[in-house]
Protein backbone atom coordinates (compact mmCIF):
# COMPACT_ATOMS: atom_id res chain seq x y z
CA UNK A 1 0.00 0.00 0.00
CA UNK A 2 1.48 3.29 -1.31
CA UNK A 3 1.90 6.16 1.10
CA UNK A 4 1.18 9.76 0.00
CA UNK A 5 2.31 12.74 1.84
CA UNK A 6 0.05 15.56 1.60
CA UNK A 7 1.81 18.13 3.61
CA UNK A 8 5.89 19.25 4.13
CA UNK A 9 6.72 20.95 6.60
CA UNK A 10 10.42 22.49 6.93
CA UNK A 11 11.65 24.73 9.41
CA UNK A 12 15.18 26.46 8.89
CA UNK A 13 17.14 28.43 11.76
CA UNK A 14 19.10 31.70 9.88
CA UNK A 15 21.74 33.20 12.13
CA UNK A 16 22.73 36.90 11.25
CA UNK A 17 25.50 36.89 13.23
CA UNK A 18 27.66 35.22 10.66
CA UNK A 19 29.83 36.42 8.18
CA UNK A 20 28.71 35.36 4.16
CA UNK A 21 28.88 32.20 3.06
CA UNK A 22 30.26 33.34 -0.12
CA UNK A 23 33.14 34.88 2.16
CA UNK A 24 33.69 30.90 4.28
CA UNK A 25 34.28 29.53 1.49
CA UNK A 26 36.10 30.93 -0.57
CA UNK A 27 39.35 29.93 -1.80
CA UNK A 28 42.20 32.20 -0.62
CA UNK A 29 43.92 34.14 -3.22
CA UNK A 30 40.54 34.35 -5.34
CA UNK A 31 37.82 37.69 -5.36
CA UNK A 32 34.56 37.83 -5.34
CA UNK A 33 34.03 39.12 -8.98
CA UNK A 34 36.74 35.69 -9.85
CA UNK A 35 33.82 33.42 -8.30
CA UNK A 36 31.04 35.32 -9.78
CA UNK A 37 32.92 35.31 -13.67
CA UNK A 38 32.92 31.78 -13.03
CA UNK A 39 29.60 31.00 -12.17
CA UNK A 40 28.10 33.08 -15.20
CA UNK A 41 30.21 30.77 -17.30
CA UNK A 42 29.29 27.67 -16.09
CA UNK A 43 25.91 28.64 -16.06
CA UNK A 44 26.33 29.97 -19.72
CA UNK A 45 27.78 26.74 -21.09
CA UNK A 46 24.81 25.01 -19.37
CA UNK A 47 22.34 26.69 -21.36
CA UNK A 48 24.23 26.35 -24.56
CA UNK A 49 23.93 22.70 -23.80
CA UNK A 50 20.37 23.06 -23.49
CA UNK A 51 20.03 24.68 -26.70
CA UNK A 52 21.73 21.73 -28.44
CA UNK A 53 19.41 19.19 -27.48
Amino acid sequence: MPIEIKELHIKIAVDENRSSALEQNSEPGESREEIIKACIEQVMEILSKKEER
